[in-house]
């Protein structure tokens, strides 16, 4: 299927109206996040790469004319103007990586009005997860402290693009690997996995399954030792380990249970048999709040496996996110809906030490001690700029995780900074705001002279309509 017709319908439509209408000057829309989701000190940009190859590629080809027109229940020339639309606009955006904060534009997107609305489902569908699993990831990293943070997710994920997805943006924020395989491949991380308890099963007992496992795996091996008996377990793999000599840069892990008591017993029992120099992995169901009680207590436990909570962000599995339109033909435009008023005009989020952040006009001039956060990164429908690379995404996240407060750190109970708004932009907002409400109650005062003036026994339409 094409990717432009991996959209909601009412893209299509509205973009089609827009060219029969000949609305085609440019328009600006904002893809932002209303509100940070509970237990959120903060968000990390994410989804940016594979949105600007999507837009870079976008087009709307015969065939997808024809879907279109199968979908609408219409003839083929009825979308007809839809054929050969293309992006070809300007994309600013924040470098994936970055802290951002609710209110505060992740793209702005400058383009024909048509080509600038049919392409925000897939916008806000790619920039939306990444970002949610992401910012869930960066708490993971932020839990672990100097321990490694492994992604397990991809069986857990909603389907395997969301799997390679949270793989991807997990190594931006710093995990060590993940157990995805083409992700991995992919994005050059390390590949990490160990084993399944039904490996275990099939051979009928631990010493068997291990012996095995090990033979066909040259080098360090990590062994599950929950199957029946932890504790048996780790006595069996310590067995082996040493039976074969292979306890350098091995490992066990523990997949249930107590995980605090069982690592310190697994331990005990390495230290104890000459095998302090093999580490301890703990999984199952782990997420930053359990990480964090976890690193807090001492467990002796080397290395964070973290799945299904993680890929799937289950404490906040979606964002309040929108894209909306901010300036059209040159006007800066906005939305008045209660608990959903936008801000008018194209932005810039200018931002000092600290993540001290100040949401302005995109044209405002930089004052010393402030960088401009959004980058033009797309103008005439291609790259400004070379493709990104996770390492510098990563660098980028750790500058901005390192210089935000101490409150929006916490695991429990973040306390997010909220930008401010500059005057020139305040103004607008204000002096948009007061226009747009003055035009509504003067057309609400029409309507109700009209509806006043009116005979008796309704308007003269609504008698034409009863006496026929």
């Amino acid at each position: 299927m094409s990717h432009a017709t991996t959209t909601d319908l009412y893209e299509a439509t509205m973009a089609l109206s827009y060219l029969r209408e000949d609305m085609t000057a440019e328009a600006t829309f904002s893809l932002f996040v209303r509100d940070l989701p509970r237990g959120r000190g903060f968000l990390v940009s994410a989804g940016l790469e594979p949105v600007l190859d999507f837009l870079a590629g976008f087009e709307v080809t015969e065939d997808d004319a024809r879907d279109f027109a199968t979908a609408l229940g219409r003839g083929p020339g009825d979308v007809r103007p839809l054929v050969g639309l293309r992006f070809e606009g300007e994309v600013r955006a924040v470098p994936e990586g970055r802290v951002v904060l609710a209110g505060e534009p992740l793209i702005e997107v400058t383009a024909p009005l048509p080509q600038a609305q049919i392409v925000e489902t897939w916008l806000l569908s790619q920039i939306s997860h990444q970002t949610a699993v992401a910012s869930k990831a960066a708490r993971c990293v932020l839990a672990a402290g100097d321990h490694p943070v492994v992604d397990f997710s991809l069986r857990r994920s909603h389907g395997p693009e969301a799997g390679m997805q949270a793989a991807r943006v997990g190594a931006m924020v710093g995990f060590a690997g993940t157990s995805n395989v083409a992700a991995a491949l992919r994005w050059g991380t390390r590949a990490s996995g160990t084993m399944a308890h039904s490996y275990i099963e099939a051979f009928g007992d631990e010493e068997t399954a291990f012996l095995a496992f090990a033979r066909g795996t040259p080098g360090p091996v990590t062994l599950l030792v929950d199957t029946y008996d932890t504790p048996n377990g780790v006595m069996t793999a310590a067995q082996v380990l040493n039976t074969l000599r292979r306890g350098a840069g091995s490992a066990v892990r523990l997949d249930s249970g107590d995980l605090d008591g069982l690592a310190r017993r697994s331990r005990e029992i390495l230290d104890r048999t000459g095998l302090g120099g093999v580490t301890v992995i703990a999984s199952g169901g782990l997420d930053e709040y359990r990480i964090d009680h976890l690193v807090r207590s001492g467990a002796p436990i080397d290395v964070y496996a973290v799945g299904t909570k993680v890929g799937t962000s289950s404490d906040a599995p979606y964002l309040d996110s929108a894209y909306k339109l901010v300036e059209y033909d040159g006007a800066p435009v906005m939305k008045l809906s209660a608990a959903k008023v936008t801000a008018p005009g194209r932005k810039q989020i200018l931002r000092a030490d600290g993540v001290d952040d100040v949401m302005a006009l995109a044209d405002e001039e930089v004052r010393e001690g402030r960088e401009p956060v959004l980058r033009t990164v797309m103008s005439a429908g291609r790259r400004t700029t070379e493709p990104d690379t996770l390492a510098a995404a990563h660098r980028r996240f750790r500058a901005d995780l390192d210089a935000l407060p101490g409150s929006a750190r916490r695991i429990h109970d973040p306390r997010p900074p909220v930008p401010a708004v500059s005057a020139p932009l305040a103004a607008l907002t204000s002096d948009l705001r007061g226009r747009l409400e003055r035009d509504a109650d003067r057309r609400r005062a029409e309507w109700a002279g009209r509806q006043a003036a009116a005979p008796p026994g309704g308007s003269a339409h609504t008698r034409s309509r009863r006496r026929r």
